[in-house]
């Protein structure tokens, strides 16, 4: 059996079929760890999410920033599609609600083996454990209440982590850290806007997988998000987001040894900086 971790897809399901085939993918051996962000921006969201959908058992997949989005159109309330959303297909499909609801279900972060799945970060506060019990609070409104959450879920502060925090407040920055972050503080603070490659000089904003002492360095942390960095294997962490949908690639690793690495090239619908 092995374990393959699958880099943002943001709907570009032609690829990921053709890398499950590269991988000669078995039901009956195989499983897929996905980190999330299936939909948006490529052209074949729906495509993609069936196609994941259809994994069944097979398939482990957390929640990206732009699967969220897809449900805040779906569940929140009444707002327009950004310029660059390609999740009306989606929206519109005869099996929607199956697929949606089915989304609705997928965690914010999954811990097994020594491998802890999310779709972004932590921050050097959380350990472990920690991580996963805020993804559930979260979890636990977003399938009982997602209106509520959806309702408050947008925006950038608060910008540190604090015990204190309180309901939507909370919930924001929790989704912020697991689906959005990128860089932070040793202290805890984020800074959502940076998007390219790491700060150079003296910031004081480093690649949060960098941050010493980080209180969840006893896993290994399975990530995506950040194509402008691209495939990261250092410091426990294995980030996968080599740009699919902007021309890179599709990757694929497998979470065992030896470890094998597969890429398979994406002609790319995205020129960067469009986003």
């Amino acid at each position: 059996m092995a374990r393959y971790a699958i880099g943002d897809i943001q709907g570009c399901a032609t690829e990921l079929a053709a890398l499950l085939r590269r991988l000669r993918f078995s039901a009956d051996r195989d499983r897929l760890w996905f980190v999330g962000d299936l939909v948006n921006r490529g052209p074949a969201s729906l495509e993609a999410l069936r196609l994941v959908h259809a994994l069944r058992d097979n398939a482990t997949v957390v929640l990206g920033n732009h699967d969220l989005h897809l449900l805040a159109l779906a569940y929140g309330p009444p707002s327009r599609p950004r310029s660059a959303d390609t999740l009306d297909e989606v929206l519109s499909a005869p099996d929607r609600d199956r697929l949606l609801e089915w989304l609705l279900t997928r965690p914010l972060a999954h811990l097994e083996a020594g491998d802890l799945l999310v779709h972004a970060g932590l921050v050097p506060q959380w350990t472990p454990a920690r991580t996963l019990e805020l993804a559930a609070e979260v979890e636990a409104v977003l399938r009982e209440r997602p209106g509520e959450l959806f309702a408050h879920m947008y925006g950038d502060k608060p910008d540190r982590w604090s015990e204190r925090l309180e309901g939507s407040e909370r919930w924001r920055f929790t989704v912020n850290v697991l689906t959005r972050l990128r860089v932070c503080t040793a202290a805890g603070r984020v800074n959502l806007r940076l998007k390219g490659l790491p700060p150079e000089g003296r910031s004081p904003y480093l690649p949060w997988f960098r941050i010493e002492r980080r209180a969840s360095r006893d896993v290994r942390v399975v990530f995506g998000h950040w194509s402008a960095h691209g495939y990261v294997n250092e410091h426990g962490v294995l980030g996968l987001d080599t740009g699919c949908v902007w021309g890179g690639a599709l990757t694929a690793q497998n979470l065992d040894p030896p470890g094998e690495r597969v890429s398979l090239p994406c002609s790319g619908y995205l020129v960067p900086g469009e986003d």
